[in-house]
């Protein structure tokens, strides 16, 4: 690879422009061109964020020879038909989660990453913070002993007005597919997937999940209890429990700047600051994972995305969540 990866941002919402903020933070990065339906809005994103060049479609940010790496970070009813354009022009690309909403649309594109040899990976940023990474290399080594529950919840404050994305079934909306996911995932980090899921949650008017509560048990007999919701703004928190200890992740658990080690009354505290929102790490493993010639990230595989989408798809129509109705 060149000295620098040359990055194109497909889409130019909130989450594109925190993208784009934490690119600067790595040196061997480059925002090199952004790409939207609308040359009008490409060009203002461009001009708001230094980017060399807007693309007023989608094609051309993907064929631009000066770009290395796409994140796509659209709506997700669009993170399928974005992905695999990115990939059929052979460009390794990052894409926002949740990856798409249904396990059969994602397993084609891992299909065409895999045959055609084109480095994809979810944008589940998450995984890729210090925090959580040391957290998990704790749990390895047996810090807190035999995995016994795993509690996670991320609900955000209301009301949304009905006619918002995250209120929208035809973008995707609902708390399963964009806050739930977090729990979902971080309970899927240390126990794996589960063997039994149950799930409930209170539908809106327009047909998507605003409150949920998921619990599922696993093959060890560890259990995990998930809540999500669009209605109230909950702690936020995540705690790991373990036969001889536990570690509690605080507010904002999916983002974490610190953590604590339980034994008995005994804290230990884990202080681990970031610069930027968070962002950066997702970006630089990809940019690790190229440097090495790697198609998959060995952080976030994408057999564990399709994992995750299964359980989502299981809890999904639990609830009566039905993105095709």
């Amino acid at each position: 690879m060149a000295d620098r990866i040359r990055w194109g941002i497909l889409s130019t919402g909130s989450i594109a422009s925190k993208f784009a903020e934490d690119l600067r933070l790595l040196p061997d990065a480059e925002l090199a061109a952004v790409g939207s339906r609308s040359a009008e809005t490409a060009e203002r994103f461009a001009e708001r964020h230094g980017v060399a060049r807007a693309h007023g479609s989608w094609q051309a940010l993907v064929e631009d020879p000066e770009v290395d790496a796409i994140y796509v970070a659209t709506p997700h009813t669009a993170h399928y038909e974005a992905t695999r354009l990115s990939l059929g022009a052979g460009k390794a690309t990052l894409t926002e989660k949740p990856f798409t909403l249904d396990v059969a649309s994602a397993e084609a594109l891992v299909e065409t990453a895999r045959s055609s040899g084109v480095f994809l990976m979810e944008a589940m940023w998450m995984r890729c913070f210090p925090a959580i990474r040391r957290i998990a290399g704790l749990i390895a080594d047996g810090a807190i002993g035999d995995l016994v529950s795993v509690h996670a919840d991320f609900g955000m404050e209301g009301p949304v007005e009905e006619t918002h994305r995250l209120r929208s079934r035809a973008l995707g909306g609902g708390g399963l597919y964009d806050v739930g996911i977090y729990p979902v995932t971080f309970a899927h980090l240390f126990l794996g997937a589960p063997t039994e899921i149950q799930a409930w949650a209170r539908m809106s008017p327009g047909g998507v999940d605003e409150n949920t509560g998921m619990l599922f048990g696993f093959a060890s007999g560890a259990v995990a209890a998930l809540t999500c919701s669009l209605i109230g703004d909950s702690a936020r928190r995540a705690t790991i429990t373990g036969t001889t200890g536990r570690i509690e992740v605080p507010r904002n658990f999916f983002c974490p700047s610190e953590f604590t080690l339980w034994h008995g009354e005994q804290p230990e505290r884990f202080e681990m600051p970031f610069e930027g929102w968070g962002y950066h790490f997702e970006a630089a493993e990809v940019q690790r994972c190229l440097r090495e010639g790697l198609t998959e990230s060995p952080l976030i595989p994408l057999s564990e995305t399709l994992e995750i989408l299964r359980v989502l798809d299981v809890v999904r129509i639990k609830v009566g969540l039905d993105y095709t109705a």
